[in-house]
């Protein structure tokens, strides 16, 4: 996907259809020329929700779409007819959608699987004609209720993608490398920070004897820098991914300082949201066709953190590849 393409962030202008007025009509016919009311009640306003779809990636068809507007619903009418309803506004999204009101930052929703429906914004309910006040003291009720007026405002609305795993390094430690090697994944791959400027997904396929074929959902996602957390770099954009992801595989180049690098991801994903310390965690040492003898490889190892899962490995010599996705699918499903 080109990256101009890939948006996870849109604020829109939504609004619920208003109800349609009850009617205040009295019968009337040739024979019966002062008839009692029969004001039929107003239909209800069109609802604005917001549903799951799976062929979408992006936000990008809503990013030029700044007011999207539900129908009202119509007036009631004579001999107790009922107005018709609103047509309801279907807002299609991609799975992993989150929807915020723009003043309070409240979620107002949150789409995960496909045809999930969720009600945004209520349409106005339909105003009750003068039918409904007719009593043995007021046989001519000449009033009837207005229609309630629908909800209207800004949202924003912003996509995390949904993955299995998630690639977090900092710029240039190899995340789209591997992911192009082990997936059919096509990323933009250069020497030179931020390369990859919006997320990519590729389905990595596991297969040996001892647990057949298998496949998770990788996704690499802009490279995180100190201080992210507080908007540096690509800064939330990317953290805000990460969120999605059932297990989190740090990369980092065996050229840097790994117990330092590890350390700084770790503290930006902290500072950012501290549950996702909750979240199972997997090292992969990368490049490490690098290192110019075992002894370098030995003092690498010596200072990987405790606890966490490591694996040396280098995409363009296809070293550790196997022994890797085994050990995910194997953390996946714990």
């Amino acid at each position: 996907m080109a990256t101009g393409n890939f948006i996870d962030y849109v604020k829109v202008f939504i609004r619920s259809g208003n109800g349609g007025a009850g009617s205040k009509h009295f019968f009337r016919s040739k024979n019966t020329p002062k008839g009692g009311p029969d004001g039929g009640d107003g239909g209800r306003g069109g609802h604005i929700i917001l549903r799951g779809n799976s062929q979408l990636w992006t936000l990008l068809h809503l990013r030029y779409t700044k007011h999207l507007f539900a129908e009202h619903g119509h007036g009631g009418g004579e001999n107790l007819r009922t107005g018709r309803s609103g047509k309801d506004l279907y807002i299609d999204v991609p799975l992993g959608t989150i929807v915020r009101d723009v003043e309070t930052n409240d979620k107002l929703a949150e789409v995960i699987s496909d045809g999930e429906e969720v009600i945004i914004f209520k349409g106005g309910r339909g105003g009750l004609g003068n039918d409904h006040f007719k009593s043995a003291t007021r046989q001519t009720p000449r009033f009837a209720q207005p229609g309630e007026a629908g909800t209207e405002g800004w949202v924003v609305m912003e996509l995390k993608i949904l993955a299995d795993v998630g690639l977090v390094g900092f710029p240039n430690a190899g995340k789209s490398t591997l992911l192009s090697v082990v997936s059919a994944a096509k990323p933009e791959i250069d020497n030179y920070p931020f390369t990859t400027l919006v997320p990519n997904l590729g389905i990595v396929s596991v297969d040996n004897s001892r647990v057949g074929e298998r496949t998770f959902v990788m996704a690499d996602i802009p490279g995180i820098i100190e201080g992210a957390a507080e908007g540096k770099g690509l800064g939330l954009r990317f953290l805000r991914h990460v969120e999605r992801n059932s297990l989190l595989l740090f990369t980092i180049s065996a050229e840097e300082d790994v117990k330092k690098q590890y350390k700084i991801l770790l503290g930006e994903l902290k500072k950012y949201n501290p549950e996702l310390m909750n979240k199972r965690r997997i090292l992969a040492i990368t490049k490490c066709d690098l290192l110019s003898d075992k002894s370098a490889e030995r003092n690498i190892k010596k200072m990987l953190p405790e606890n966490v899962p490591a694996v040396m490995i280098s995409a363009v010599a296809q070293k550790g590849l196997q022994e890797l996705k085994e050990l995910i699918w194997d953390e996946l499903n714990v």
